[in-house]
């Protein structure tokens, strides 16, 4: 079903001329080269174009999230094999569209790894595995040529998502924009592994979306608390994360930006992370704030471009520095809050999201003047003089004992609607990071990701541990918790 357009929208020359270069991007290798050649650059190497003319991709289920208790002791040789499963997936997908075999043959392949790692993990867990043997199967999902709604069903194999891609979410017909699904051609993007047209909506036919949050309370916390820390070195960027895949190089499979310390790599540890300096304002807060880098879909390379991480696994173009990185923490509607422990880790948003579903799924896409239309399923397209903003709301509500849990998930919590946590949950301050990044005209964009992930802008996702010293945590609290504007 072809997703509906909006009846009274048009798009702008900037419109046009993005979709027109994704409907380029996904008309195969020989386009890709070609447009590499007339910018003159390296980009038609093949790590650059050979993951093009694919309309699909390899679902596999997250072993990761069903992970829920995980003897600490295991942890370390279960979190290298789950790093393993992403290896796997990864080489599968490379090979699958460098024509290394059939596609029946690679996932033969790939699931037998991933048993084998599976095997692993229930050893390491004080079984024998079988308990996971139902998650070995990867599936190839071909992902439709045309209509938001036809590719969020194919590839979730039912209605799980398919609303959400199709756009139903945000507004379905307020967003396609007129035309949107008249050009040719479904992937696109500089490598041709998405972003697709169908990805972006003209923000200016987005109907206001934004629902007022829930009314503080008599006891509620009213404060914010700022932390100015820049918007990340470029020296520092890589692709692991110390979080999901400690220890593990390359862990992410893309290119993160860092702010806040200037120690976090797959290696870091609490001791690192103290010992560490950090580009905040305010030195007592050494706190690693890291999230996917953007690039614009110009033709042109990186440093990764021949990288793991980067050009290797789809993650291709100039890399956006971010024009600004607002972080602030605020309060609860229906209670004080405490302070956060020490190294507390948290994950905003779902780097799988367009294999997984939509669950959690929560970082928000739009443009500043627009702050009012929030995204989750498609890139913006903003005005001229607007800038694309990113937007992450952190879970606020914390189990009160652990500092991370196995699926990295668990130990803390959304509020509920009426601002309240759940039940064993308490609140502590809530950070919310705003991105900013004015992108080139006429110049698609996507943000890095998983290479079976398509570069669709629902897996967009934050990452976050907390290295504040405890004087500033209690600092920070008290300062929402009176109702100030701190920072």
């Amino acid at each position: 079903m072809r997703q509906q357009t909006h009846k009274r929208g048009r798009f702008t020359n900037k419109t046009v001329a993005i979709v027109a270069a994704l409907a380029l991007g996904g008309g195969g290798a020989a386009i890709i080269a070609a447009n590499a050649s007339a910018h003159g650059d390296k980009s038609g190497s093949d790590q650059n174009h050979a993951v093009a003319a694919k309309a699909g991709t390899i679902q596999c289920p997250d072993v990761g999230q069903q992970l829920n208790d995980v003897p600490s002791k295991a942890r370390p040789e279960v979190d290298k094999s789950l790093a393993e499963l992403d290896n796997q997936v990864a080489g599968a997908y490379q090979r699958m569209n460098q024509r290394q075999g059939s596609n029946d043959a690679v996932l033969s392949k790939l699931n037998d790894d991933r048993s084998r790692t599976l095997n692993n993990i229930g050893s390491a867990m004080g079984g024998d595995g079988s308990q996971l043997q139902g998650m070995a199967d990867c599936k190839w999902q071909e992902v439709a040529d045309q209509g938001g709604d036809q590719q969020g069903g194919q590839q979730q194999g039912g209605d799980q998502q398919g609303d959400q891609q199709g756009g139903d979410q945000q507004g379905g017909d307020q967003q396609g924009g007129e035309g949107a699904n008249e050009v040719p051609g479904n992937a696109g993007g500089q490598a041709g592994n998405g972003p697709s047209q169908d990805d972006f909506v003209d923000i200016t036919t987005v109907q206001p979306n934004v629902q007022q949050p829930p009314e503080a309370q008599e006891n509620g916390s009213t404060g914010t608390f700022a932390s100015e820390c820049g918007v990340g070195d470029p020296e520092l960027r890589n692709s692991d994360n110390v979080i999901v895949a400690p220890g593990v190089g390359n862990g992410a499979h893309h290119t993160h930006d860092y702010a806040g310390n200037d120690s976090n790599d797959a290696f870091a540890n609490n001791e690192t992370f103290e010992q560490g300096g950090t580009s905040c304002e305010n030195q007592d807060d050494k706190s690693t704030y890291y999230w996917p880098v953007v690039r614009a879909q110009d033709g042109k390379d990186e440093a990764d471009a021949n990288d793991l991480g980067g050009g290797q696994e789809g993650n291709v173009g100039t890399i956006l520095t971010p024009k600004s990185s607002k972080i602030e923490f605020k309060g609860n509607a229906q209670s004080k809050v405490t302070a956060m422990p020490k190294f507390l880790r948290i994950i905003t948003g779902d780097a799988k999201a367009f294999t997984n579903g939509d669950k959690n799924a929560n970082a928000s896409w739009s443009c500043t003047g627009f702050e009012d239309r929030q995204l989750t399923d498609k890139y913006p397209l903003c005005p001229e003089g607007s800038s694309v903003t990113r937007t992450f709301d952190f879970q606020s509500c914390w189990d009160g004992q652990n500092i991370d849990s196995a699926n990295h998930r668990d130990h803390v919590a959304f509020a509920n609607e009426d601002g309240s946590c759940p039940e064993g949950f308490q609140a502590i301050p809530q950070l919310v990071n705003t991105i900013t990044y004015d992108v080139p005209a006429n110049t698609p964009f996507a943000v890095d990701g998983f290479p079976e992930q398509l570069h669709k802008p629902i897996t967009d996702h934050d990452d976050f541990i907390n290295v504040m010293s405890e004087d500033l945590m209690n600092e920070a609290v008290d300062c929402i918790n009176s109702g100030k504007q701190c920072g």
